[in-house]
């Protein structure tokens, strides 16, 4: 079931887990590995969760955190719907194949 209008998956950061640990951004970069900028950008949603930003987020956060399959899925979800906001595509289906993923 896909959802409407999901948000960006750094959100939970911005909005819950950062406030909650009483963090400053550069504070959370730094016990990250990455610099300011980069987690800015993922913060305001400017840039997407990578896998190795997910193992960092899972590793950081502790065991009980998203895992990192969650943090892509989220990710993946909302570039989905964006990508289905800007363009609604005029492709002729091809034939039908019979195969199994």
């Amino acid at each position: 079931m896909t959802m409407f209008n999901p948000p960006h998956p750094a959100e939970i950061l911005r909005e819950d887990i950062l406030p909650e640990l009483g963090l400053t951004v550069t504070e959370a970069a730094k016990q990250l590995g990455v610099n300011r900028v980069t987690l800015s950008r993922l913060l305001s949603g400017k840039s997407a969760i990578s896998a190795d930003m997910a193992l960092r987020l899972h590793a950081w956060l502790g065991e009980n955190s998203p895992t990192p399959e969650s943090w892509l899925h989220q990710q993946a979800n909302y570039d989905l719907w964006i990508a289905s906001q800007k363009q609604q595509f005029k492709i002729t289906p091809t034939q039908s194949l019979n195969y199994s993923c």
